[in-house]
């Protein structure tokens, strides 16, 4: 988003207001001055701590020196320690291999600060690394520097667990791109959130946002995520991204 207003002004709509929800944001230098940010309840997750990450890009990546930060957020989730990066990495703007460079760089920041967190306060740390990565799930960024691995099996102590992989090989995505899906939106996960039978909260399933009313109806992008403008033609969409979602559960006595 543009700023924090924006946020402030989405958390007190009428149809929000009574949620409470809370905000965590920073300003950042991005050239565009695109910011990102994370609500949250305070109901069930609780602030312990948060920081802007610097994305340093590689000289050459893009013609902007400065990118947006990642956010890290430190919290109790109903009595849980986890550790959320909020990410919205370089676009492909001026070409996918040359700008791969600078996405490569904003991936390196979540995995090196979540490697710091979890050598400090211990292996199996409850992670999310999330947002609109401008890659897909099986792009470098996230098979070689991340490291994620697309098999729950194959996830050890301390490493990712990618589950966008077998849809977006599917071909389904959160956004198209000359009648091509890629699937930008990620949210991707710590070891610690597989164990299904553990007291905390476990992953169940990840869900793409797609609904009817999201969806353009004429025109050239007929079928994509409904754009607020479509050229000079006002559409009245929400974005050309469907977000992504998590299913998270707890065993209750």
């Amino acid at each position: 988003m543009e700023n924090d207003n924006v946020l402030t002004d989405l958390v007190n709509h009428p149809l929000l207001k009574d949620r409470n929800y809370q905000i965590v944001h920073y300003d950042c230098k991005d050239k565009r001055g695109v910011d990102v940010g994370f609500l949250y309840n305070p109901k069930y997750f609780k602030v312990i701590d948060s920081k802007s990450l610097f994305v340093n890009l590689p000289q050459g990546s893009k013609d902007a020196y400065y990118t947006r930060d990642v956010l890290w957020v430190k919290g109790m989730f109903d009595g849980e320690v986890v550790h959320i990066y909020v990410n919205h990495w370089p676009s492909r703007l001026g070409g996918e291999e040359r700008s791969a460079p600078g996405r490569a760089a904003a991936a390196l920041v979540s995995k090196k600060h979540s490697d710091s967190i979890m050598k400090a306060e211990g292996e199996e740390q409850k992670v999310i690394i999330m947002g609109d990565l401008n890659d897909d799930p099986v792009s470098a960024s996230l098979t070689k520097v991340l490291k994620c691995k697309d098999d729950v099996a194959d996830v050890k102590s301390g490493e990712l667990f990618n589950p966008w992989v077998t849809m977006y090989k599917s071909g389904i995505g959160t956004l198209a791109y000359q009648d091509a899906w890629g699937l930008f939106d990620q949210i991707v996960i710590g070891h610690k959130w597989l164990d299904k039978k553990q007291d905390g909260f476990f992953f169940q399933r990840q869900f793409i946002f797609n609904r009817e009313f999201m969806t353009e109806n004429v025109g050239r992008y007929k079928g994509y995520p409904m754009r607020t403008w479509d050229g000079l033609s006002y559409r009245g969409g929400y974005s050309d991204h469907f977000p992504t979602y998590l299913v998270l559960l707890k065993k209750m006595n």
